[in-house]
């Protein structure tokens, strides 16, 4: 098993770099789940290995944080090693990542997890606000020094190798300096992240993706590229524009699990609708249909119910305990289309009750809804037999994707930024590298968004933008944490 060629939890084992270590300890993957803040966790990163996942990271953890002696509570929400499945043989391979300015506090918290991964990352990447107060992510994008000593510390004191995830530059002269100061400094791998810092929220935007293929022209580690990927097909599309050794997936793996996984060629038949990888709800012309799914689904899509009572039953069955907030994350998105049909579903699952004494009460409730909402999809689905998947294929009218029909997991889109504006510079150049992108980023807050819900969202942050920082870990308290996750449709940046 790849991550497992040594003794697990071994020290003595033997270090390798660059492709060596992709190859000979990774694997060679090529499909990777990114770090995703509340998202990533155990019982995720397990799911996503079913469908085809290669590599994942964990959630980003404060290395201040879990440095601390007093933090241990922490620790074990951040990273569990008492019931040894997280960095187990179920997890590998694995990469831990932290966020830090210290790297002494950084090197203390990476020496803490070594023994339970196959490499350690620095998030260089994170541009919410948290990040910037906190002063990590890509808020120490201006700092060379401060992050050529980060990761030269961990790389010249581990047993494992240390890794880099970052944002670009406005320019590709700086982006690749900057890359080339990474490897420099210790870096074995480079995951490179297409958007400025800039480019976030609404501003998203596309990811400029000749920037990441001049950073993997300029270095001679393994390159990953994360940005732009909705569908199964943008996978082979981002592979052949960058160069990269490997595609990252945060929110089209968010909205789909199983975006990795390839389908069956699309051929349009009279036959009944699929539930794992045809769309199948509402019309478009037949030819323009089938162009479209030809095009874009050439991977699965099952449905939505099927993958969250898979996720439901992980969280379940492992010992290593899973935030019921972070479940009810997990379902907003993985029925987000179901549950903009079923809207009485929709408000019970975000009124669901978490009681902190016994998280099993969460679990049984979000089941029950899961289960009425599957019996719906399945009477929707059975009303569709006979018709042709291809005649049931919506498209979005200001991106020109596809929209499937609302059984089956799909990715959540928005229109781009105008076209004047930060986040659309580089358009062109990234529609060149490629022979169709996808013009669309994804959305924060769902349409139909209960009122209640968006004002609860109003003047506060994300999931992604509620990582730790140690300035205000103490400030916060549960109910307001849980309160914002029972919004549905809300997209992690990727950092």
């Amino acid at each position: 098993m790849p991550g497992l060629a040594a003794s697990l939890h071994s020290p003595e084992r033997t270090k390798l770099g660059g492709y060596d270590f992709y190859r000979e300890v990774l694997g060679s993957p090529k499909y990777v789940v990114a770090p995703m803040v509340d998202q990533s966790e155990l019982a995720w990163r397990k799911l996503s290995r079913k469908y085809g996942a290669q590599l994942v990271y964990t959630p980003m953890i404060n290395a201040k944080m879990f440095a601390q002696d007093m933090r241990r509570q922490y620790r074990e929400q951040a990273f569990n090693t008492t019931f040894g499945e997280e960095g187990g043989p179920e997890d590998r391979p694995l990469i831990v990542q932290f966020c830090a300015n210290d790297p002494e506090q950084l090197l203390v918290s990476a020496r803490a997890v070594e023994g339970y991964c196959d490499a350690v990352d620095v998030n260089l990447g994170c541009p919410q606000d948290i990040a910037r107060r906190g002063h990590y992510g890509s808020f120490l994008q201006d700092e060379w020094d401060l992050i050529y000593n980060l990761i030269n510390t961990l790389h010249r004191n581990l047993n494992v190798p240390v890794t880099a995830k970052f944002r670009v530059f406005s320019t590709v002269e700086k982006t690749v300096e900057y890359a080339k100061m990474l490897e420099r400094a210790g870096a074995q791998i480079l995951t490179c992240h297409g958007r400025t810092r800039e480019q976030r929220g609404h501003k998203s935007g596309l990811a400029d993706w000749e920037k990441i293929r001049a950073v993997k022209e300029a270095v001679s580690v393994p390159v990953f590229a994360n940005g732009n990927i909705l569908f199964h097909s943008d996978i082979e599309r981002c592979l052949k524009a960058t160069g990269a050794d490997a595609v990252m997936s945060a929110e089209g793996n968010l909205y789909n699990p199983a975006i990795f996984c390839a389908a069956d060629p699309f051929v349009s038949t009279s036959g009944p609708a699929s539930s794992s990888s045809s769309p199948s709800s509402g019309p478009t012309s037949g030819s323009d249909a089938v162009s479209l799914l030809s095009e874009y689904l050439t991977g699965m899509h099952p449905r939505c119910t099927q993958l969250a009572r898979e996720y439901l039953a992980i969280v379940k069955s492992q010992r290593t305990p899973t935030a019921p907030s972070a479940v009810k994350g997990h379902l907003f998105k993985l029925l987000r289309p179901a549950l903009g049909k079923e809207k009485d579903l929709r408000e019970q699952l975000g009124r669901a009750r978490i009681d902190k004494n016994d998280d099993s009460v969460a679990l049984t409730r979000y089941g029950e809804i899961v289960d009425e909402l599957n019996k719906r999809m399945e009477r929707d689905e059975i009303a569709t037999e006979g018709k042709d998947p291809g005649s049931l294929v919506v498209t979005d009218g200001p991106t020109g994707l596809p929209v499937l029909p609302h059984w089956l997991v799909q990715p959540y889109f928005r229109p781009l930024p105008p076209a004047d504006s930060d986040a659309t510079k580089g358009k062109a150049s990234v529609e060149n590298a490629a022979a169709r992108e996808p013009v669309s980023a994804m959305a924060e807050v769902a349409p139909g968004t209960p009122s209640s819900d968006v004002a609860t969202l109003s003047g506060k942050r994300s999931v992604t933008e509620r990582a730790p920082d140690p300035e205000e870990d103490g400030r916060r308290d549960q109910g307001k944490r849980v309160k914002l996750e029972t919004v549905e449709g809300l997209a992690l940046q990727s950092e």
